[in-house]
């Protein structure tokens, strides 16, 4: 009987520790990159360990920061808000190879402006 519950313990050990679970402590840490489309710059971001992303976006044409404001799922999802005031957004995934892409948009200021987001877990 001993030895059968071991067997289980163990069992049970080995599927509760897999490495392929999603979690969002592999994303935690500050995020940078670059951004293009119709206007283009850099942004930066910090991931919480509750999932709460938080930042800004710096545009070189017109020298002006969009806040982001976004949640993080478990498995690198990014659906949030950018601008001031928020009429934009950004979604895009981050990956557990430290790298992540997507899409941003904003409707303020005119004439509203779209593209593209890369970048890297520093």
């Amino acid at each position: 009987m001993k030895k059968l519950f071991l067997l289980f313990l163990m069992t049970f050990l080995c599927i509760g520790c897999s490495s392929d679970e999603d979690t969002i402590y592999d994303y935690v840490g500050t995020w940078s990159g670059t951004y293009d489309g119709s206007d283009k710059g850099v942004w930066n971001f910090v991931v919480e360990t509750n999932g709460k992303v938080s930042g800004t976006m710096h545009s070189d044409v017109n020298n002006e920061n969009y806040n982001i404001s976004a949640n993080l799922s478990p498995s690198g999802d990014l659906n949030g808000v950018v601008g001031l005031p928020s009429k934009g957004e950004i979604r895009g995934t981050l990956g557990k190879d430290k790298k992540g892409n997507g899409t941003w948009s904003n409707a303020l200021p005119n004439p509203a402006k779209s593209g593209s987001w890369k970048g890297e877990k520093k």
